[in-house]
């Protein structure tokens, strides 16, 4: 991208990602084209294969929990009662990254998508079936875009998106920088979860300084 923008480096299945769903859209209204976000996928469980323990879905639901007193957003943990329930998020970022080849802002209304149906809609989107739903939902052809998702170059685009968070240094989720400066120099607007109202703080004194 040209010009000032944000990089919003994300997972469908990071909870406090999609707390941070809102705070994307106060952004997206506020600023629209003047303030492009660019999404990258992080990486938050790619590659899990094995069920999920009852253990480990109490700590999970604990963290939901939390989100929603934070965020307010509303969460059907019944998803992580399924039998033999795979926490893999690599399949889910993956459909993101075959959506952003439509542009980043159907990148961010699929981010968005997903979320929903992963966590307030009980549905299953380590599963090509609602992934491709979700494509359909938002006017893309679900055979092409399952045909690309299963691709050998999507699952490598994917995995260079991981490896770019990596190298950013990022090691938690949400995380949003901005940049460039007039030095060519990226930000931190955030890392982890912050309230609209923090992070619109932020961006205003970013634009302001880089204006100046």
């Amino acid at each position: 991208m040209d010009g000032p923008h944000l990089i919003y480096f994300s997972d469908p299945m990071c909870s406090w990602c999609y707390g941070f769903s809102p705070v994307i859209e106060d952004i997206r209204r506020g600023y629209g084209n003047a303030l492009p976000v660019r999404v990258v996928m992080g990486g938050l469980r790619p590659g899990t294969t094995t069920p999920m323990k009852p253990e480990a879905r109490r700590e999970i639901v604990g963290h939901w929990k939390h989100v929603t007193e934070a965020a307010g957003v509303p969460f059907d943990p019944a998803i992580l009662d399924r039998d033999g329930f795979i926490y893999d998020t690599d399949p889910a970022a993956r459909a993101v990254v075959v959506a952003r080849r439509h542009g980043q802002d159907m990148a961010i209304r699929y981010l968005a998508a997903a979320q929903r149906a992963f966590y307030a809609e009980n549905r299953d989107i380590t599963t090509p079936q609602v992934l491709g739903e979700l494509a359909s939902d938002l006017g893309l052809d679900p055979e092409a875009f399952l045909a690309a998702w299963a691709a050998e170059d999507a699952k490598q685009e994917t995995w260079g998106d991981y490896a770019l968070s990596q190298r950013a240094g990022v090691t938690g989720f949400p995380a949003l920088v901005g940049g460039p400066n007039d030095q060519g120099v990226y930000g931190v607007v955030t890392r982890g979860y912050a309230s609209g109202d923090q992070v619109m703080g932020v961006i205003r004194s970013w634009i302001s300084s880089i204006a100046a």
